[in-house]
């Protein structure tokens, strides 16, 4: 069985308020060429399918057109919610889309009721895991501690108890929305810690023939049998290096696995460039990045006069503008963001403990009471799009 593994698409996302939606109109087009030019037996997609839990109209009507084409293609589609759709919205008429061999899991409940398609070597059981926010979905598998491993082990034992109760040789995917270890995040992930851990084992997929992987940004093969497909177009200028690309698995009758990375239209490459002003003004290798979308950062001492307006006349689209002056790293004068870099929420509030404390961080009990407190604002963030 022939699969296409795509995930988070994030219709209706902007990069750095320039429109993606253009792009993302290329992306369909060339997703569904490809699903009809390699006789694509379905269509995987592992969460994210929108930007945000109220998608703009655009969006809407995108993602509405891609389903009609790939229903019109007579391709099956499963796909799940990822932690940035609203699991309630975008499950709406999710039986009555069925009938079209579009399958959305959306539901928690769902999680070890399989789609079941087949090829001439018999069944294959396709389980969608939506996105688990763990403080909203715990009591519902019945685990005690709100983790991100805790409850995705439990829907994955769920998973392999139906495998078990069906004719043996059942080949079985796995569709996930999770950071797994092992896998390299990018800048514009939304951060899913919980208790100060977002990653999960890979281990949890173990009995699974594959695992469709969506969150992370960056197309990566975790296992033979785990991968992530990466977001088909660049977030964030942290993906200057991505290879964007969808993969192409085909499943053989025994669940031998064989994988072919399928490569993105790319609307424009994207390009960071360092140095003072005058620098990045006349550096001839820099030539090749004068059409990429561009950040620049400049390391001047003292900010220089309308610096965004004179690289914009050698690199017409440079869209953000950094300024971090090369001082000593204890500089006072260094800025927050850079002093903030790579830190987590749980660090800053630690920190800032410390601070007005005079040096004295927290102990064991108010590092918990901290990360107890960040984990009840996202979770209630997520309760808000959850059913009542």
């Amino acid at each position: 069985m022939r699969l296409l593994h795509t995930s988070d698409w994030h219709l209706g996302r902007s990069f750095h308020r320039v429109s993606l939606l253009s792009a993302q109109e290329a992306f369909v087009d060339h997703l569904v060429e490809v699903a009809r030019t390699e006789r694509v037996d379905a269509v995987l997609v592992a969460g994210d399918v929108y930007d945000r839990a109220v998608p703009p109209l655009a969006a809407v009507e995108l993602f509405d057109d891609t389903l009609h084409r790939l229903a019109d293609l007579g391709v099956p589609t499963v796909m799940i919610s990822g932690n940035h759709d609203s699991a309630r919205r975008l499950g709406v008429a999710a039986g009555l889309i069925e009938r079209a061999g579009v399958h959305l899991r959306t539901d928690p409940v769902g999680c070890a009721t399989p789609v079941l398609l087949s090829d001439a070597h018999g069944e294959v059981a396709f389980y969608g895991l939506p996105y688990l926010e763990p403080a909203l979905v715990k009591d519902h598998f019945g685990v005690e501690r709100a983790g991100h491993a805790t409850v995705l082990g439990a829907a994955m034992d769920r998973v392999r108890a139906d495998l078990a109760a069906r004719p043996a040789g059942t080949r079985s995917v796995v569709l996930a929305h999770a950071f797994v270890t092992g896998g390299e995040p990018s800048d514009s992930e939304r951060d899913i810690t919980v208790g100060g851990v977002a990653s999960v084992p890979a281990s949890v997929f173990g009995g699974a023939d594959y695992a469709a992987l969506g969150h992370l940004h960056g197309c990566q093969t975790l296992t033979g049998r785990i991968r992530y497909s990466g977001s088909p177009l660049a977030y964030s200028f942290s993906e200057t290096h991505h290879r964007k690309s969808m993969w192409l698995v085909d499943l053989g009758p025994r669940g031998e696995v064989a994988a072919e990375r399928i490569d993105c239209p790319v609307p424009r490459p994207l390009a960071r460039v360092r140095g003072t002003l005058e620098e990045l003004l006349a550096d001839p290798a820099l030539e090749r990045h004068e059409q990429a979308w561009v950040e620049a950062t400049l390391t001047d001492p003292v900010r220089p006069r309308e610096p965004m307006a004179r690289l914009a006349a050698r690199f017409p689209h440079v869209l953000t503008l950094v300024f971090d002056p090369e001082r000593a790293e204890r500089d006072p004068l260094a800025s927050y963001g850079r002093r903030l870099r790579d830190r987590t929420d749980q660090e800053i509030a630690e920190d800032f403990v410390a601070h007005v404390r005079g040096g004295s961080g927290p102990d064991g009990s108010e590092r918990a009471l901290l990360g107890a407190a960040l984990d009840a604002v996202r979770a209630e963030a997520a309760r808000t799009e959850a059913p009542r």
